[in-house]
């Protein structure tokens, strides 16, 4: 199926980062077409945070094949569209963190790994990648303060390693165009100059193809 005319707009960033209030400026701010993280439909994630060891491959697993029918729905979504975390931040970090913990054993690594590679020749990259980078202090107030039961107890230590994992891979991502914004100092929510900031640099990465509502 042909994309012309088609643009994807992905937000990438560690938990509490910022990624779903920006996905929704962008929508308000130029009526395009969102695509959120489904975090209430995976079946298995109450049980993850409950028995990590147990449960990181099944959860993981779900992830990377609701992500994968995401992508399929922004293939034949026209115009613009914004979508909150990708499949490769699932693979890439998390389920990379889990298996560096050893949540993840080498027989299901593998075979987890298996699928990722038949995914990501199906897929098309986001033309836009925009990394949201953010200090622990701000990341663990945002997660206490938005009140999930399930991220409470989540130990700054993994928050750290998803960070160096973030890290290592936005600095080798060349799969198409990236931003990266500082969202523990904007704030694009209530200030206007931040907004401006950085719906100047998105606009300028996506020329033409986007249109202030």
């Amino acid at each position: 199926m042909s994309r012309a005319g088609r643009r994807t707009i992905a937000i990438a960033g560690n938990i509490g980062s910022g990624k779903s209030s920006l996905v929704q400026f962008l929508t308000d701010t130029y009526g395009i077409e969102p695509f959120y993280e489904p975090n209430e439909e995976n079946p298995y994630l109450d049980d993850f945070y409950a028995d990590m060891q147990r449960w990181a491959f099944h959860s993981q697993l779900y992830f990377l094949a609701s992500k994968f029918r995401i992508h399929q729905q922004l293939d034949r979504t026209p115009g613009v569209s914004v979508l909150d975390r990708t499949l490769f931040e699932d693979a890439e970090i998390f389920a990379t963190a889990l298996h560096r913990m050893r949540k993840i054993n080498r027989r299901d690594w593998e075979t987890y790994q298996a699928f990722y590679q038949v995914i990501l020749r199906a897929v098309r990259p986001p033309d836009l990648m925009i990394y949201l980078r953010c200090n622990m202090r701000t990341l663990r107030r945002r997660i206490r303060l938005r009140g999930r039961p399930m991220e409470q107890d989540i130990p700054l230590s993994y928050l750290k390693r998803l960070e160096g994992l973030y890290e290592s891979w936005i600095a080798d991502y060349r799969l198409g165009e990236v931003l990266v914004l500082d969202s523990g100092r904007l704030d694009f929510i209530h200030d206007m100059v931040d907004r401006l900031d950085v719906m100047e640099r998105v606009e300028a990465l996506l020329p033409r193809a986007l249109r202030r509502g």
